[in-house]
């Protein structure tokens, strides 16, 4: 019985180290090529990010109904002021949520971040997206160099200057 007992464990133990394990060649991972996508922000323009190659991009996954969404929101908004346009764009993406009511967010709180619809969450898979908020940034070069699970205070000095190293690698 005691020889079952430790071989289930050992079983269990590693079939949970194999799911944990980050395979950099799969979309979503940190050091992989970040999942390129194609969505429409609230203005109709269609944003492509292999088309931001050359820029630091942050995508931002959100919806209206996350209260800690909204919460670091207006902190995304003073981080997006206080990079350099050209080599930076910020993307927030709407996740089973309604265009209508992300408008309303925006205009109530000044947020002028491209607020993009992935109503059907489509993108999130590809990005082995856990929750909300999460938040991945995306070098120069395509790769995904940082993945956030959860809020974040993305105008803190730290941020800042995080995201200004990788403006300048």
């Amino acid at each position: 019985m005691k020889n079952i007992s430790l071989l289930l464990l050992l079983l269990c133990w590693s079939v949970l180290i194999t799911a944990c394990e980050q395979n950099p060649t799969r979309g979503g991972a940190v050091g992989g090529v970040a999942p390129d996508f194609t969505l429409v922000d609230r203005d109709g323009k269609s944003w492509t990010l292999s088309e931001l190659k050359g820029q630091v991009v942050f995508v931002n996954f959100w919806a209206t109904w996350c209260p800690p969404c909204r919460e670091e929101m207006p902190a995304m908004q003073r981080l997006q002021e206080l990079m350099p346009k050209e080599k930076f764009k910020m993307l927030a993406i709407l996740n089973r949520d309604t265009p209508a009511n992300a408008d309303l967010f925006a205009q109530k709180n000044n947020i002028t971040i491209p607020i993009l619809n992935d109503m059907g969450n489509n993108i999130g898979p590809m990005y082995g997206l856990t929750g909300l908020p999460e938040t991945f940034i995306i070098d120069k070069q395509g790769i995904l160099r940082e993945k956030f699970i959860g809020p974040a205070k993305w105008d803190s000095p730290e941020v800042v200057q995080m995201m200004r190293r990788y403006i300048d690698e």
